[in-house]
């Protein structure tokens, strides 16, 4: 089995190299960012992706959402510290073969890895009751989607700064990012919204009460 891992944490990423090579399973590649991410995963074929939710610029529901859309069939497992159900819904909505905790113990990760590399759907233990309502229907626990639901965090930020009137330039100085990092976030909000102008993403973000809302 070769893995590859993307996860912007260091140590946790390291670690869980370490973790895996000691039991027998290759891994193909741990990087950082969710772009390289995509890069390595095209480049290497490996036979499953560790995805990690929560990341700075590119967060992984993007990174699966990218995947699927370059129709990668490569597995992808989320493996991240939340355990809160509507993250579990989205990401398997959004093609996830996997739904893991990082506070699972090693050999239940490995387990886990071995099922899902045989074709099978595997889900944290705590999470099997959302699982459960998720199947029978019961989904109005992801119902509660505004017009930002399909947003990252990294982009629920800049429009948070767009609805101030920032310039793409004051936002990557302020966000410690490049401009053009800032003219690819603003490209996908515009798409998630639907809608066509930076001007008409400030207005939404006025309306729906989102300015000055959150902090990075």
């Amino acid at each position: 089995m070769r893995v590859l891992i993307i996860d912007d944490h260091a140590l946790f990423r390291v670690g869980l190299q370490g973790l895996l090579e000691q039991r027998g399973i290759e891994v193909a590649d741990a990087v950082a960012s969710g772009i390289e991410g995509i890069q390595r995963a095209e480049e290497l074929r490996p036979d499953i992706v560790l995805l990690d939710l929560r990341m700075p610029d590119m967060g992984g529901l993007e990174v699966l959402q990218k995947l699927r859309e370059n129709a990668s069939a490569i597995p992808v497992v989320m493996l991240t510290t939340s355990n809160e159900e509507t993250d579990l819904i989205k990401s398997l909505r959004s093609g996830a073969q996997g739904y893991l905790l990082k506070d699972m113990e090693p050999d239940e990760l490995v387990s886990a890895l071995r099922d899902i590399e045989k074709g099978k759907n595997v889900v944290a233990q705590d999470l099997t009751d959302a699982l459960a309502r998720m199947v029978q229907g019961d989904t109005s626990i992801a119902d509660e989607e505004g017009p930002f639901s399909e947003l990252t965090p990294r982009e629920m930020e800049i429009l948070c700064l767009l609805a101030e009137g920032q310039s793409n330039k004051l936002i990557a100085r302020n966000l410690g990012i490049s401009d053009g990092t800032v003219k690819l976030h603003v490209k996908a909000i515009l798409r998630k919204l639907g809608i066509h102008s930076r001007v008409e993403a400030a207005v939404i973000a006025v309306e729906q009460g989102l300015r000055k809302n959150k902090q990075s």
